[in-house]
């Protein structure tokens, strides 16, 4: 599954520019060319990433940030700053307002992807080939073994995949359409009702013993890994 970025930048000829290496680098991008588009966007299907420009007409950068930290569609996306205040008070402040990471302009394509890359391997540790954990259950991705303390988990290929979106994505709420885009991918037609099942069979198998369920069932939205009740 390819890794899905929102650009929302309002200048043409940077949105094409970011747009056309991002795609060469083979990330999926969406563009939006103002904040109400990109906040929109965002929580129609929250993006993998976010860059952000500071500068934009009606909203401002930090404050599409402000509502994206607040929304509990995108509390958790990683956002990195576009901007061309390069003073380190205005860093300070885009970093204190919820950004990850802060590019002035201009900035070079190759230095945009290797801040885009070190982001997603802090915040997605799957990228970079690592070991997921959250709480008691470790996911290895070399070995697809999934251990629940000392227990070894054996979960079939569906909800091996369920699992490690939820891992890579703590916290963050997934609808189930959401869920059949990222775990099953957009080209399988599966009814909605199907990810249902998957769930409750995933549920079963790491919650042995009793002990404490993590997937949290949220009401009209969906699903998430949380450790909060």
């Amino acid at each position: 599954m390819k890794t899905r970025i929102l650009l929302i930048e309002d200048d043409e000829n940077i949105t094409e520019l970011v747009r056309y290496n991002l795609e060469r680098s083979n990330y999926v991008v969406d563009t939006a060319m103002d904040g109400e588009e990109g906040l929109m966007r965002a929580s129609e299907e929250a993006p993998d990433l976010i860059l952000l420009d500071w500068m934009l007409p009606n909203l401002s950068g930090l404050e599409i940030c402000r509502r994206l930290r607040r929304s509990p569609e995108t509390a958790n996306v990683p956002i990195i700053m576009l901007t061309a205040r390069a003073d380190e008070p205005d860093r300070i402040r885009g970093l204190e307002t919820g950004a990850d990471d802060y590019v002035t302009k201009p900035f070079s394509p190759k230095e945009l992807i290797a801040r885009i890359q070190a982001v997603l391997r802090r915040v997605r540790p799957a990228l970079a080939g690592q070991k997921l954990s959250f709480e008691d259950i470790s996911l290895d991705n070399v070995s697809h073994r999934v251990m629940r303390g000392d227990v070894l988990i054996h979960l079939g290929p569906t909800e091996y995949r369920l699992l490690r979106h939820f891992m890579e994505n703590p916290g963050r709420v997934f609808s189930r359409e959401q869920l059949l885009d990222s775990v099953w991918g957009h080209d399988v037609y599966v009814e909605p009702r199907t990810v249902d099942v998957h769930i409750r069979r995933l549920r079963k198998a790491i919650n042995v013993n009793g002990l404490t369920d993590y997937i949290r069932t949220v009401r009209s939205a969906g699903y998430a890994l949380d450790s909060r009740r």
